[in-house]
């Protein structure tokens, strides 16, 4: 699924603004004096996606407590995407299976040592939890303790980025005391700056200040969690200062705030037009190029994102910062483009998005105009991304617009090629089969070294643009609204997985 953090809602978006921030402003009353109390302001955060799976690390709440700096795995990734250390200080690559981690010294919330016992049981755990994450679907891993401080990991296949897999939320290292009954919790069990002490269903949740943390203990001695779906509810409560930081501001709400509270970034995010090539008016190339020609993007930043957006570099946008000096390589093999004429004799095309994200339909609106102009009939299928997934991926389609996550589970794009392009791809919308594209994506997934592994990863993708079986549209950014005249060290992440930080605080 392009989006799945955008399905998560259990408020109903029906409700007023007015009526969404009740609970809001109940949990964060008196926050700023019990903050003072102890060496500082609590934080009072309001975040988009409530619990979906009570808080459990193998599905998208990770990432939520990922974003709170509740849970921390071996690894983290740096700005650029690559594996840092984490709850491994270091590790080794022993053989192309092989690998050892040695752990830091670091202690779980509650007061138990991280050792490799701990490490081994967490990450069997998530390989065998039903449904398996997803960062472990194309992958299997053993996990074995060596000595006092050192674990092995051994993978089903050659796989030079478990590094990166390990920093997945949902591989993160719990004590012995989260696995009871069948169930896992994180509730003061993780290692993190900060403890999660409690959740109210989908409502709120309080996280306290880590004063055992191994690294530099959080400046915030807590944190306040309001959960709200609505947008214009959490950009209202960031204007009326009933919070310090509000998650995913819309873009309909970033102007009305203005520049000292919305922060806008690069997202890993590229918004592109997925065109048919197994059936179809677009089975034939030179359609597909006539499409190409007929987008541009530029009009759509302008007309739907009101500025707040990038055009179109390639599958790869700046919330990839190594990938403009990777791309080398032109598009290839691109076809001749069918001439206005030509395509106006062609039968009518079903161009098709989703209402989850807010801008999708605008888009399509945009979209549907730029190819009528160039000669195409065009009809728009727009409703929710359930009722969307089993027909696009069936290819019921002519054209699909989508916003598509570019890392993945791995901050790496080569899963995403594989994924979405490839003829046994799990997400091949675009219904391609390229054994060109198959090739260079196969010889990217095989590929060790940061700077090599870019360059094959810039051919896929050149392979890729050159089928014309996605036309990129434009790469989103994010905006995160917060009052930067006193509050600080909130993450502009790329790759969504931080926010609040141990450096996170107010004044």
């Amino acid at each position: 699924m392009p989006t799945p953090r955008r399905r998560r809602s259990a408020l109903p978006l029906t409700l007023s603004a007015t009526a969404l921030l009740v609970p809001l402003a109940t949990a964060c009353s008196g926050s700023a004096s019990d903050g003072a109390a102890d060496g500082g302001q609590r934080l009072r955060v309001v975040m988009a996606f409530p619990p979906a799976q009570a808080m459990s690390p193998y599905g998208d709440d990770a990432v939520t407590l990922s974003r709170l700096a509740v849970i921390e795995g071996l690894t983290g990734l740096g700005s650029d995407g690559t594996a840092k250390p984490a709850l491994a200080a270091s590790w080794k690559r022993d053989s192309a299976k092989e690998w050892t981690f040695t752990l830091r010294k670091a202690s779980f919330q509650d007061g138990t040592k991280l050792d490799p016992a701990a490490v081994v049981r967490s990450l069997t755990a998530a390989e065998k939890a039903s449904p398996k994450p997803r960062v472990l679907s194309d992958t299997g891993i053993t996990a074995t303790a060596q000595g006092a401080d050192t674990v092995r990991i051994v993978t089903d296949e050659a796989d030079p980025l478990l590094p990166q897999r390990l920093a997945n939320p949902s591989l993160t290292i719990l004590s012995a005391a989260a696995y009871t009954d069948g169930k896992v919790s994180p509730a003061g069990h993780a290692t993190g700056p900060f403890t999660l002490a409690a959740v109210k269903g989908a409502v709120s949740a309080t996280l306290e200040r880590n004063d055992t943390y191994w690294g530099a203990k959080a400046k915030a001695p807590g944190v306040d969690v309001t959960f709200v779906a609505d947008g214009t509810a959490r950009a209202n409560a960031l204007r009326t200062e009933a919070v310090d930081v509000a998650e995913y501001v819309p873009i309909s709400q970033a102007s009305l705030l203005g520049d000292g509270l919305v922060h806008e970034f690069p997202s890993a995010r590229t918004n592109g037009l997925s065109l048919n090539t197994g059936s179809g008016v677009f089975a034939d190339p030179a359609m597909r190029a006539a499409a190409r020609e007929a987008v541009d993007s530029q009009a759509l930043v302008k007309a739907v994102y009101e500025g707040r957006a990038d055009t179109a570099q390639g599958l790869l946008g700046p919330g990839v910062p190594w990938a403009t000096a990777a791309r080398t390589a032109a598009p290839v093999d691109r076809a001749k483009a069918a001439d206005k004429a030509q395509v106006a004799k062609t039968e009518e095309i079903v161009l098709a998005t989703y209402t989850n994200r807010p801008e999708l339909p605008e888009v399509a609106t945009v979209v549907q105009q730029q190819l009528t102009a160039r000669g195409f009939t065009v009809k728009q299928v727009v409703r929710d991304y359930a009722q969307l997934e089993a027909d696009a991926l069936a290819g019921k389609y002519d054209a699909f617009i989508q916003a598509r996550n570019t890392l993945l589970d791995t901050a790496d794009p080569v899963s995403y090629f594989a994924s979405d392009f490839t003829c046994d791809g799990s997400f091949n919308i675009s219904q391609l089969c390229d054994k060109r594209v198959d090739a260079d994506v196969n010889k990217a997934a095989g590929t060790a070294g940061t700077d090599a592994r870019h360059a094959a990863a810039a051919a896929a993708e050149a392979d890729v643009l050159g089928t014309d079986a996605l036309v990129p549209l434009l790469h989103e950014r994010f905006v995160q609204g917060y009052d930067d005249s006193r509050v600080q060290g909130v993450s502009l992440d790329p790759m969504e997985r931080t926010l609040i930080t141990a450096d996170t605080r107010v004044g």
